[in-house]
């Protein structure tokens, strides 16, 4: 792996996992140190995180990590309702049935194990994602969900665990795979929207409580 990839690969992580947190300078001595690595492969390694919106090199050549902020989380929803309710009308036209039963089961059961087992739950949803992806079969909106969700997972590191949201959410993905199933592809996308507008809400309210700035324990919530 050339070291420009490596430095690309451990800053992403250290910055979506808020080990470097939003306004950290990426001073070049430094991380250079820190990694092992010229100063060459560290600007590529910035640059492509610039290019990818998690670093902002307006403010010098070192670069600073950026914000993450309500105006951001609106922004970056904003966004995402508009690319994955179109992913939630394709995956409705082109699903295999197989697939979504096997998860329609999966978050009928999930109420049960969601008091003891939150990360499950996570990957009960990432699940879902995943096969969305799949069946929507379009390289082009992938390409750009997969670019929008590295802020996504920042992002949620900034709310909590709310377990009443947790139970809202299950029947809202519930409703959603029951859509795709059905080939209705206006009710995935109407479902869809109203998950990412409730979700919404709750990371801007949960993001200001006090406990929201204890980002080592939060896991953010779906």
């Amino acid at each position: 792996m050339r070291a420009s990839d490596r430095a690309y690969d451990v800053l992403k992580d250290d910055i979506l996992q808020w080990r470097l947190a939003p306004g950290t300078v990426l001073g070049e001595t430094e991380q250079s140190e820190r990694l092992g690595i010229s100063r060459t492969p560290l600007r590529e390694a910035i640059t492509r995180l610039a290019a990818e919106g998690l670093v902002d090199t307006q403010r010098g050549r070192a670069g600073v990590v950026t914000d993450v902020s309500p105006a951001n989380l609106t922004e970056l929803f904003e966004l995402r309702e508009a690319l994955e309710t179109q992913a939630a009308r394709l995956a409705a036209r082109r699903r295999k049935a197989e697939v979504f039963l096997a998860l329609r089961d999966d978050f009928l059961a999930a109420p049960a194990g969601l008091d003891r087992d939150t990360a499950g739950y996570y990957d009960l949803v990432g699940r879902l994602d995943a096969a969305v992806d799949a069946a929507m079969a379009n390289r082009f909106l992938l390409a750009s969900l997969t670019g929008l969700r590295s802020h996504l997972a920042r992002a949620r590191r900034l709310a909590q665990d709310n377990p009443a949201r947790l139970a809202e959410s299950v029947a809202e993905h519930l409703l959603i795979v029951q859509a795709i199933l059905d080939r209705d592809e206006m009710l995935a996308a109407q479902a869809t929207a109203v998950h990412l507008r409730r979700s919404l809400a709750n990371l801007l309210d949960t993001a200001g409580s006090p406990g929201a700035s204890d980002l080592s324990s939060t896991k953010g919530t779906p």
